[in-house]
């Protein structure tokens, strides 16, 4: 029997130990701000799926969180360079302004570093997928929820964010477009405001305070939700609907003062975005479409209860 030399077993050894090792590789995630808690909850998504395809798929995938304080889109493209240059594998990002994002998402595909978008799109750019609701059907959504509760007639307002962000765009865009099925229902405004919790129920109370005959607010966010006792009216008195169902949106149900929440997955923002990545590092497969479509969940007090529960995963304290 021949018999192999130390050297030539120790390289085997290595490379058997090398086979066993997992894939390392870091998946960078920028929101549109810290302190929105939706994205808190994307974070907390892409983490658990980095563990669980991780576990799956014998990988060891980091997630880079680089988002900035506040909504600034050009921290947003400053943070996706960075991410290139530091060697990420893949980059997910919420965009607050699809322009000025557009030249830094091509450049990391150019760079040869894939990129989904959720929440927000930048649907000029070469991102490969983008993971969200239907913003015009959100919009519509919205408006058919609230005039069920106005008996379609009545004054309405709209609570709107930030006005160059896209996917806002869409929302208040497919908002009017279905307020004309709704002849008894006017629209006073549109109104935009940084996407804090203090600066929309400020613009709430202002726009109440100026325009005391409004009788329903169509939310396409849930900002002013995100904070106590930001709406002044008795429940009943004025009708609203809103996006989004966090757990500080969730006691306006409970009071009766928001009767209907539309809830994003955006826990599952961050989760699906990483499979999507991973799927396309990995094992070089492209979603079945570009778009990837998440559906709108409603809350009322009928079911409150039962949807608050998952927060407990989404968004551990």
């Amino acid at each position: 029997m021949k018999k192999i030399g130390f050297l030539p077993l120790l390289a085997l050894a290595l490379t058997l130990r090398a086979a066993d090792s997992p894939r390392a590789f870091t998946i960078g995630l920028v929101a549109k701000s810290q302190g929105n808690p939706v994205f808190q909850a994307a974070r907390a998504g892409a983490e658990a799926a980095a563990r669980d395809l991780g576990a799956r798929d014998n990988l060891a995938i980091r997630i880079d969180w680089r988002t900035p304080n506040e909504e600034d889109a050009q921290k947003q493209a400053e943070a996706i360079e960075q991410l290139v240059l530091s060697g990420a594998a893949g980059i997910a990002v919420s965009c607050s302004d699809a322009n000025k994002l557009t030249d830094a998402i091509n450049a990391a595909v150019d760079n040869g570093v894939p990129v989904a978008t959720f929440d927000s799109d930048a649907p000029a750019s070469k991102r490969f997928v983008t993971y969200g609701v239907d913003d015009a059907l959100c919009g519509a959504q919205v408006m058919d929820e609230l005039a069920k509760l106005m008996d379609g007639k009545g004054v309405i307002a709209v609570l709107a964010g930030n006005q160059n962000a896209p996917n806002l765009q869409l929302r208040v865009k497919g908002l009017r477009d279905a307020a004309r099925k709704y002849p008894g229902i006017t629209i006073r405004d549109v109104y935009y405001h940084k996407e804090t919790p203090q600066d929309a129920a400020a613009k709430v109370e202002q726009v109440m305070e100026a325009n005391p005959d409004i009788t329903g607010w169509g939310m396409i966010g849930g900002w002013a939700l995100f904070t106590d006792h930001a709406l002044k009216w008795e429940p009943g008195t004025v009708k609203c609907v809103s996006v989004d169902a966090l757990p500080a949106c969730l006691a306006y149900v409970r009071s009766g003062q928001v009767p209907v929440l539309l809830a994003q997955q955006c826990y599952q923002w961050g989760y699906v975005s990483v499979e999507h990545l991973v799927d396309k590092i990995v094992y070089k497969k492209d979603p079945p479409a570009v778009k990837d479509v998440s559906v709108l969940v409603a809350v009322s007090r009928d079911n409150v209860e039962a949807y608050a529960k998952n927060w407990d995963t989404w968004l551990p304290k």
